[in-house]
């Protein structure tokens, strides 16, 4: 088990991070938010967690220890795998998803690309006991922007499963947020808003 990567970030892509440990570069899935906080050529530090298959070694980076504890507690609900269990940590943050089960709020959890309506069902009957109350941490990803804010969050939307068109209309709807005036945008607000207006669309 790989509990976390320390190295200088070579590469910066769509839906992953490449650090350098060792001379060695180790890419990492991670989520918009997560890319979002590295900068090439500055060193980071993630906690991780491996994924094992009979085909691939897959490794999940992530933002906090939190997000990696949400990461790997939703896979023990039935149907849930490492993909869906990503989206779900790019669209909630570890508490809004406790207070999501806590208050059997499925409509939170439908805004999840790949989670219908039974399936926040049973993610809710199965974690509820184990997910825990809220822990007063981040109420939502504010990692630094990078820009321009438009091109990666359009990226992070295609990235997840939703259409050119369709990322184009969101990335359009959040555009007038305050989260993205100033010199350091929101990115995360602004993707979970534009994430939000996709599933109400």
């Amino acid at each position: 088990m790989i509990a976390f990567v320390r190295g200088e970030v070579a590469a910066v892509g769509v839906t992953s991070a490449t650090l350098v440990v060792g001379g060695v570069g180790l890419e990492l899935m991670c989520t918009p938010g997560t890319l979002a906080t590295l900068r090439t050529g500055q060193t980071a530090t993630l906690p991780t967690s491996m994924v094992v298959r009979e085909d691939s070694l897959t490794l999940f980076g992530f933002v906090d220890d939190d997000e990696k504890a949400i990461f790997e507690l939703v896979q023990t609900a039935s149907g849930v795998g490492p993909k869906v269990a990503q989206a779900i940590v790019a669209v909630l943050a570890p508490d809004d998803l406790r207070r999501a089960i806590a208050s059997d709020d499925v409509k939170a959890l439908t805004r999840v690309p790949g989670i219908g309506q039974k399936g926040a069902q049973r993610i809710i009957l199965e974690l509820k006991d184990r997910i825990g109350a809220p822990v007063g941490g981040r109420l939502a990803a504010a990692p630094p922007a990078v820009a321009p804010w438009r091109d990666q969050v359009h990226q992070a939307l295609t990235g997840l499963g939703w259409g050119a068109k369709d990322a184009d209309r969101a990335v359009d709807a959040v555009a007038g947020m305050p989260e993205a005036d100033g010199a350091a945008p929101d990115v995360g607000a602004l993707l979970r808003a534009a994430l939000q207006r996709l599933s109400k669309a």
